[in-house]
């Protein structure tokens, strides 16, 4: 049976308190998300029934210990691995059951995706780097909003520079650029500043909390730091592919001693 691009929302969760369609209130969400990897008795359960949903101009830490199923579900909200059981939703639309193709053409225009190791193409331009996604789905690149997201980071004038001419931080600016130009609803990123040093790494952060606050746009991050986790407006914490429990605008202390119950080092 062929798949089609949209689908309704479960019954249980159309509206919001207001009553109005949940795809206006909920940016992204997971219901009953269950993922699997190998199988048999050698299977491994990575997420265990996650459900959560991520309001529009909100900032969202994910954490927990290693093996937990953080970066699985990450993965999973956005497209990028199928879940087992259970759906994913962007606003209205479940994407969890479009085919391949459907979900990359709709990947492209709805959700931005930041890597820790920055994935950037060296023989490449910073420029020629942010139009890349464009190019492969065969679009043609509009200079001005390529302009325009490496102004938003802060890397103006830059477009002519290679990764190799950048610092580390300059480079996940790029990346951050590259994930942004096509003015996503919502920004996936995983360990964004893993590769960084701290003072470069809280640039980063801030940069991904002004993209909340001003822009109004949506941030999931998973993350092991407690201090990156303190820019979020809330702190998701899994173990053992659940949800274990949920922090409201946590200090980093407040959250590196909830992680420490849970086995981690923080």
């Amino acid at each position: 049976m062929a798949q089609t691009a949209t689908a309704t929302a479960p019954a249980t969760a159309m509206t919001t308190d207001a009553g109005t369609d949940i795809g206006v209130g909920i940016a992204a969400r997971a219901v009953d998300l269950h993922r699997e990897h190998g199988r048999g008795s050698a299977a491994v359960r990575a997420l265990r029934g996650v459900s959560v949903a991520f309001a529009p101009g909100t900032f969202t830490a994910v954490m927990g210990p290693s093996g937990s199923g953080k970066t699985t579900l990450l993965h999973c909200l956005a497209g990028m691995d199928r879940p087992t059981r259970g759906s994913v939703w962007w606003g209205g639309t479940e994407v969890s059951r479009l085919s391949e193709r459907r979900l990359a053409v709709l990947r492209r225009s709805r959700v931005g995706f930041v890597f820790q190791a920055f994935n950037l193409m060296p023989a490449m331009t910073v420029a020629q780097n942010v139009e890349l996604p464009g190019r492969l789905a065969g679009e043609r690149p509009d200079p001005d909003r390529v302009v325009e997201a490496l102004a938003r980071v802060g890397l103006a004038g830059r477009e002519r520079h290679r990764p190799g001419q950048l610092s580390g931080g300059q480079q996940q600016r790029v990346a951050i650029a590259r994930a942004l130009v096509t003015r996503p609803q919502v920004l996936f990123a995983d360990e964004p500043t893993g590769a960084l040093d701290r003072a470069t790494g809280h640039e980063i952060l801030a940069l991904l909390r002004a993209g909340v606050d001003r822009d109004g746009g949506t941030c999931v991050m998973v993350t092991h730091d407690p201090v990156a986790a303190g820019y979020a407006d809330r702190v998701l914490l899994l173990a053992d592919g659940v949800v274990v429990d949920e922090l409201d605008r946590p200090t980093a202390a407040q959250v590196g001693e909830r992680l420490s119950r849970l086995g981690e080092c923080a």
